[in-house]
Parts: structure tokens; sequence; C-alpha cells
């Protein structure tokens, strides 16, 4: 197995600048996930270590050694790609033992680790079937499993279950995080399904515009975010965010404006901001109690809800903000019905003007 260190990457398509002097380190096992809106450049990142772009400025190392000149099929790694990128013209079979046969393994290895290989991901049925006979999520496997035989160093997924349909995505995912428990491998996956990230990694990389936001653990990540961006983009519906004037500054907490213009007060403020300075307050739609309409909570009249089934969504007009708040079971209200929110103040978050987080742990 590998580590893997980024010291300074950046790639330049011309004068266009895609990634600015990424700086990361991934372990020996690690399962790490890139992710991010479309065109942050995580897919570029992954291929420059794969070797598939050449790195502009700064260092990558492999085990230590520096890979900037080395060859992909020097680097030890295997991709998986989005398009599957099978010979149409061979079966599974085949297509799995292709790299092999390239690489001059007898034919008892070969069809021994292939055999395995099929076994653990549950296609040793359409090992004689080519491309055009299997679903997308059979392909997938195919796909994965090409990888797979090759013994790499490292794996790399490029948006692997985006062609796949919501239930083929989830078994699949189960099957990748199973190959990670199986192998140790260290695992670098690119998604824009923040769900995918925060479901298969050990650390997650938020990228935006070519550049590293935040790197942590994913519950590290949708608890304490290190700015606005991060926090909105962790989370499925988005965090609710509003405005809000600093009314009060304390040794650890501030008062502030509610979406409904009252006071709140908020704990845990590490970076204090000066009294009338203008935040972005935020709380995740998870954390709102919703109850009927009394006096002494947010009040507001409800303009949709989606039933889940586990749960239940609804969006509350308060004023001139719709906010989004998230219950389990069943709804007890439908659009129109008037009902209060209560915001706990220790699970909202609190941003400076420039997005950056004002609390800690």
């Amino acid at each position: 197995m590998a580590n893997v260190i980024l010291r300074g990457v950046s790639k330049a398509f011309g004068a266009a600048k895609v990634i600015h002097s990424v700086d990361l380190s991934i372990s020996d096992g690690e399962f790490v996930v890139f992710v991010g809106p479309s065109g942050c450049g995580k897919s570029t990142l992954l291929r420059l270590v794969a070797g598939l772009e050449e790195i502009s400025d700064g260092e990558l190392l492999i085990d230590g050694v520096v890979a900037n000149e080395k060859l992909p099929k020097e680097r030890g790694v295997a991709m998986v790609f989005q398009s599957y990128a099978l010979y149409p013209h061979m079966t599974a079979y085949q297509n799995m033992a292709f790299g092999l046969e390239l690489s001059k393994f007898s034919r008892e290895e070969i069809d021994e680790r292939v055999r395995n290989v099929a076994a653990a991901l549950n296609i040793e049925e359409l090992l004689g079937r080519k491309p055009r006979d299997l679903s997308g999520g059979q392909r997938q496997r195919v796909a994965i499993g090409r990888a797979i035989v090759r013994q790499p160093k490292i794996y790399l997924f490029d948006e692997p279950l985006s062609n796949l349909d919501a239930a083929l995505r989830v078994q699949t995912r189960v099957e990748i995080a199973r190959l990670h428990r199986q192998t140790g491998a260290t695992m670098i996956y690119v998604t824009h399904d923040q769900v995918e990230a925060m479901t298969l990694a050990e650390t997650i990389v938020v990228l935006n515009a070519g550049r590293v936001e935040q790197v942590g653990a994913p519950l590290d990540l949708y608890h304490f975010p290190a700015n606005l961006f991060v926090a909105r983009f962790i989370g499925s519906p988005q965090m609710n965010v509003w405005t809000s004037k600093v009314l009060a500054v304390g040794t650890d907490r501030i008062v502030c404006e509610d979406p409904a213009g009252r006071e709140m007060e908020v704990h845990a403020i590490t970076h204090l901001p000066a009294v009338g300075e203008i935040l972005t307050m935020g709380i995740r739609p998870e954390h709102i109690e919703i109850g009927h309409s009394h006096a002494g909570q947010i009040e507001g009249r409800i303009e949709l809800v989606e039933w889940l089934g586990e749960s239940h969504l609804i969006y509350v007009r308060v004023r001139n903000l719709v906010i989004a708040a998230r219950a389990v079971g069943d709804a007890l209200h439908r659009a129109g019905d008037e009902v209060s929110l209560t915001l706990p103040p220790s699970l909202c978050h609190a941003f400076a003007e420039t997005g950056v987080t004002l609390k800690g742990r």
C-alpha cells in the first residue's frame, strides 16, 4: 500500500489556473474523498495523482518518492472511471484479465485473480458476457474488478456511481466500502454527492474553485465547518442562513438577531466580532424544533411539505426568508398552517463577512 503527499501542487491549462497550491497528506490505507461542486477541480486533482495530467508546479510523493515524472503505470495506481471504459468486443473476463496479460502474468495466476475478484463482487455469472449484455451496475462492477485484479497500491475512483440509478448507487457504494475493509488499500474517491462523501470517507477534502476549503473527518465537517461554503455544501438540505447584526458581545458569546429580527444569544464564539458587525448566521434543518404556533417562538406559515418516508421537510416563510426544517416520521402539518420554530442557540453557526466561522469546538 502507499501514502500520498501533495506539496504546493498546482495545475494550469495555458493561462487558466485550475488547481491552486494544494497541500495534502493521505496516509497508507486511508479512504479519502474529494468533494465539491462541478468545475471545482476535484477530477483534475485526481488525474494529477494518476499521472493522466502533468503537474504545473509543486511535488507529488508516493511512498516518499517524487512521482511527478513517473508514468501512470509506474505509480502503482488503478483508476475506475465514470464511463466504465470497458472494451466492447471483450467479455467481462477478458476486460478484467487484459491488464494482467499485458504485464505478462501466467495464465493460471490471471484466472485465479479474476475469479477471486469476480466472486467478491458477485459477478461470477457475468464473466462470459460482453458489456452490451450487462446493466450499468454490472458494467461498473466489472470496471471495479478490473482495477482490483491489478492489486495496486492506490485505487482512484472518478465519480464511479454517477451513471447508476439510486438503488444501484447505494448497492455499489456498499461494495466499495467493503472492498476498502478487505484490502486495506489507499483509496481516493471523487464525487459531487456529499451524501456519498459522508458515508464512504474517513477523510473528506472539500474543494472550491481549485482550492482546498477544509480537510477533516465527515462529522467534523458537519459539526464544525471552517467557513460558510463548507457549511452549506455539507448537509442536505442546505443549512439555513440569514443576515444578522451583532447587538452585544461577551467573553465567549454574542447577542444577535434571529430570522424574525429578535434578540438571540449564541455561545462558543471563539473569534469575537464587534458590536454592529453584520454576520451570516446558520442552522441546519434537522436542528430546528417544530411546534404549533404559540408565543415566544419564531412564527411563520408553511409554504411546502415534503414527505420522505422516514422523515419530512417543511418550508416555512418567516418575513422575507424561507426556512427548511426536518423532523422524523410523518408530517403533522400541512401547507398553509401556522407553526412555531425553535432554533437552539448551541446549534446555531456564526460566520464573519469573509465567510470564516466564528465558532469553535
